[in-house]
């Protein structure tokens, strides 16, 4: 085995639309990817339809160490990696953890915001999101939490409903 066998999470840009065929190539080339899909209710002239889409337009995520890095421009449609200064910037575990808790668990949440301010560390102690951190970039009232993203300039914003939050 290896030495440099850790695996780290890096954003992919990506073609635009080409994110489920960069997957699916991904897959078969055995690189463990995640691709947030969302539904939307997207209006045609003659009907409506739920179909589903990328959460984060022409990004996809990738699971790989080090001694795999250029395994990934094998795929069709993968544009780079998500870089600063030259250098693929890798996405902490907990981060995709909360990305991946909140766009899987479809569920809204809700919470007393009244002691949570803007850039405090907070943990979600109660429900799905249950031991996810993150930084508060912004608080809205009562409903919405926005978590960031750090090294792909994103934020999940979460509805919070029947879920606690302590300050970390």
């Amino acid at each position: 085995m290896k030495e440099n066998t850790t695996c780290n999470w890096y954003a992919l840009y990506t073609k635009s639309r080409a994110e489920k065929k960069v997957a699916e190539e991904l897959n078969k080339l055995g690189i463990t990817n995640y691709l947030p899909i969302k539904r939307e209710l997207r209006q045609w002239s003659d009907r409506k339809k739920w179909v589903e889409v990328p959460a984060i337009s022409s990004y996809i995520f990738i699971h790989i160490p080090l001694d795999r890095y250029r395994d990934v421009f094998q795929v069709n449609g993968i544009v780079a990696y998500v870089s600063y200064k030259g250098k693929a910037v890798t996405i902490p575990d907990h981060e995709m953890q909360a990305m991946k808790q909140t766009i899987e668990n479809k569920i809204a949440f809700n919470v007393e915001a009244t002691n949570i301010k803007k850039g405090e560390e907070v943990m979600i102690t109660s429900g799905p999101l249950k031991g996810i951190k993150g930084i508060v970039q912004n608080v809205q009232g009562t409903k919405k939490l926005y978590l960031n993203i750090s090294n792909i300039g994103y934020t999940l914003v979460v509805d919070l409903d029947d879920a606690s939050l302590e300050k970390a």
